[in-house]
C-alpha cells in the first residue's frame, strides 16, 4: 500500500477521477505508466542555461534528481526557469534587469507549479537571484521542498595565485590608471573563470547557498561542493529522494523557516562576511512566509554576530577551501557551541539543525573557519546604518576593512555611469563621499549593483580613500567603503535626492550612523524645489516592476506576501 494519499495531495486535480481522463491522456503521451500517473508528482525546477557558467550544470543535476524521486515513489517533472547573470549583466541597462529577475523567477515557478497541480518542489539555482528566487517560491507555494544549490566554480590560477572574477574587475581599474599593462588583463580575463559554476568567493550565490544550509532548506554540508565535482551528481540524488520522505510527512517550508531560523541565516551571513544582498532577500523571503524580518532586523543580528570565515572579497579563501575545510556545518558548529544559533529549528532533514549539526566534527586543523571565541572581528563582516540620510536605513559590508569611519563632501551623479566615467577619467578626488541616486528599486528602475564602479575604484588604489553611497545595490563581491540600500530612495523624495556636490556626509559603521550635515531649513527648501524625474520606461517588466516595488528595506518585494494570502497553494 502507497505511503502517500493522493486524494489529499494537489496532483489529485490532474490525475484522479473519470472527470481528469483529458488530463491523464497528456502524461500517456509522454510514456507515463498508469501506475506512475497515481503517484505524488514532484516539480525539479532548474535555472539551467547557457548564459554563464554559474548555470550550464544545472539541468543534469535537476535530471540526475529523478532517479531519487522515483526511489523515493514519485513522478518527477522537470521544467524551467530563467537567470540573469550578474557578472555578464553588471556595468551597464541589462543590470536593470538583475533584481527584476528575482521576482520573475519566484513567479514563474509558482505559476508552473500551480498550473500543473505538483506536490513537491526540488529547485536548482547557480546564480545570484536565483537562489532566493527559488526559495521565495518555495515558500509561497509551501509544498514540501528542498533548495540545490549548483555549486561554485573553482578558482582560476594566475602568476601563481588564486583569482576570482572580482580581480578582472579590479584590474580593469588599473588598466585605467596605467599600473596593468592590457596584455595582463587580458591573460587574467582568460584564466579566472576557468570553468563550470558560480563566483568562487563569498559573494552573493555563495551567500545565499549558505543561508540555504543555515535556514534548513537544502541538504547538510550540500551547497559549498563546488560544480565540477562528481558527488554533486549525489546530492542531487539525495535531494529527489528525501523529498519524498517529505512529502510523506508533510513537513513544509514554513514549518522550517521560522523566524529562528531566518535569524540562523542572517547569523550565518555575517559570520562568513557574506553579500550585502543577503539583507535583501532574507527580508523578501520572509514575506512570503508572513514574518517581519526587514534590513533592520538583519542588521541587529548582524551587529551581534563574529566574522568566523576567511573568504573573498574580505578574506583569503574560496568556496572550495570553505567545502574542504568542511563547509557550512563546519562552521555552524562553532557558532552553535558559542550560542550564536537556534539549534531547536527544523531542517529538510526532518531533523533539528541540532540534531545535524552534531554529526559533524569540529576539525580543528583546517584554516579557513575560526572558532567563536577566536574570531577573526568580534562582529559581523556586515553592518547596518541609519542617520538623516538614510531614515529608512542602509547597508556596509566591512569584511577586511580597516577604516570604519568617513566624513568627506559629497560628489553626486545621478546614474553608475555618470559615475563610473568619472572614475576612468579619475576626476575623483581622494576624500570625498560618491553619491550614486537614483538607482534605487523603483529609480533605476531595478536596483542595480555597482560592481563595475567600486572595482575600478580598488584597481585605481581608491578602495578606502573615498566612500560610496548609493540607493543602488553592491555586489558581493564589492570591497571598500560602498554604502548600498539608502533608503527612502531618491526617487521616493527621499535625503539622498537632495545631496548638492560638496554637502558634508558623515559615515561611522561602528556606531552605525549615516549623516547629511546639512541644516533642516536648507533641506526644506530643498525639497520644496524637487521633482521625481521620469525614469525613462513606459512599458514592459521594468515599468511593472517601478509600479509594484516595496522599499529596499523591506526586501524590494512587489506583493504583501503570506500576511494577505486567502489561502496556500499547498492546501488547494
Amino acid at each position: 500500500m502507497s505511503r502517500f494519499d493522493k486524494a489529499m495531495l494537489p496532483s489529485r486535480h490532474v490525475s484522479v477521477g473519470p472527470e481528469r481522463a483529458p488530463h491523464r491522456s497528456y502524461y500517456y503521451a509522454m510514456g507515463i505508466a498508469e501506475e506512475d500517473i497515481a503517484k505524488p508528482f514532484v516539480a525539479l525546477a532548474s535555472a539551467g542555461n547557457d548564459s554563464a557558467p554559474c548555470n550550464t550544470t544545472l539541468d543534469a543535476q535537476a535530471d540526475a534528481a529523478r532517479a531519487g524521486v522515483i526511489q523515493g515513489g514519485g513522478m518527477p517533472r522537470r521544467f524551467n526557469t530563467i537567470t540573469v547573470t550578474d557578472g555578464i549583466a553588471m556595468g551597464h541597462q541589462g543590470m536593470k534587469a538583475s533584481l527584476v529577475s528575482r521576482e520573475v523567477i519566484a513567479d514563474s515557478v509558482e505559476l508552473s507549479v500551480r498550473g500543473h497541480c505538483y506536490d513537491a518542489l526540488v529547485g536548482f539555482a547557480g546564480c545570484d537571484k536565483s537562489l532566493p528566487g527559488m526559495m521565495m517560491a518555495m515558500l509561497r507555494l509551501n509544498v514540501p521542498s528542498i533548495f540545490v544549490y549548483g555549486g561554485s566554480i573553482l578558482p582560476g590560477r594566475f602568476e601563481g595565485r588564486d583569482v576570482t572574477v572580482v580581480d578582472v574587475f579590479e584590474a580593469v581599474g588599473r588598466f585605467a590608471a596605467g599600473t596593468c599593462p592590457l596584455q595582463d588583463l587580458t591573460a587574467l580575463e582568460k584564466v579566472a573563470c576557468p570553468g563550470d559554476g558560480a563566483c568562487g568567493g563569498q559573494f552573493t550565490a555563495n551567500t545565499m547557498a549558505c543561508v540555504g544550509e543555515a535556514i534548513g532548506l537544502s541538504l547538510p554540508n550540500s551547497n559549498m561542493v563546488p560544480a565540477p565535482y562528481s558527488s554533486r551528481e549525489q546530492i542531487a540524488i539525495a535531494a529527489g529522494a528525501q523529498v519524498m520522505e517529505l512529502v510523506a510527512a508533510q513537513l513544509r517550508p514554513r514549518d522550517i523557516c521560522t523566524r529562528a531560523a531566518f535569524e540562523n541565516a542572517a547569523r550565518v551571513v555575517a559570520a562568513t562576511g557574506g553579500s550585502t544582498n543577503a539583507a535583501l532577500h532574507l527580508p523578501a523571503m520572509a514575506n512570503e512566509a508572513g514574518i517581519e524580518f526587514d534590513l533592520h532586523d538583519v542588521a541587529r543580528v548582524f551587529k551581534e554576530t563574529p566574522y568566523l570565515a576567511d573568504l573573498k572579497p574580505g578574506g583569503q579563501y574560496v568556496a572550495r577551501d570553505m567545502h574542504e575545510a568542511g563547509g557550512v556545518y563546519m562552521l555552524m558548529k562553532t557558532m552553535l557551541a558559542g550560542g550564536l544559533l537556534d539549534g531547536d529549528c527544523l531542517t529538510v532533514t526532518g531533523r533539528t539543525l541540532g540534531e545535524n549539526i552534531d554529526m559533524v566534527t569540529w576539525n580543528p586543523d583546517q584554516k579557513v573557519i575560526y572558532a567563536w571565541d577566536a574570531p577573526i572581528t568580534p562582529t559581523g563582516g556586515v553592518v547596518g546604518l541609519r542617520g538623516s540620510l538614510a531614515p529608512d536605513g542602509a547597508i556596509v559590508k566591512v569584511a577586511g576593512m580597516h577604516r570604519l569611519q568617513f566624513e568627506g563632501p559629497a560628489r553626486c551623479f545621478d546614474s553608475e555611469e555618470a559615475a563610473f566615467a568619472a572614475v576612468e577619467a579619475r576626476d575623483i578626488a581622494e576624500g570625498c563621499v560618491v553619491v550614486i541616486r537614483y538607482e534605487g528599486p523603483k529609480g533605476g528602475p531595478g536596483m542595480r549593483e555597482m560592481l563595475s564602479t567600486t572595482a575600478a575604484l580598488y584597481g585605481l588604489g581608491m578602495g578606502e580613500k573615498v566612500a560610496l553611497v548609493t540607493d543602488g545595490r553592491f555586489s558581493g563581491a564589492t570591497r571598500g567603503f560602498c554604502i548600498g540600500h539608502v533608503g527612502p530612495e531618491a526617487a521616493d523624495g527621499g535625503p539622498i535626492a537632495l545631496v548638492e556636490d560638496g554637502d558634508p556626509i558623515s559615515i561611522d559603521a561602528e556606531a552605525g550612523t549615516i549623516d547629511l550635515l546639512v541644516d533642516d531649513a536648507v533641506l526644506a527648501k530643498r525639497r520644496a524645489d524637487w521633482r521625481a524625474p521620469d525614469n525613462g520606461y513606459g512599458s514592459g517588466a521594468l515599468w511593472r516592476y517601478a509600479r509594484t516595488v516595496g522599499p529596499a528595506y523591506a526586501g524590494a518585494v512587489t506583493h504583501p506576501g503570506a500576511t494577505a494570502e486567502s489561502h496556500v497553494y499547498a492546501d488547494i
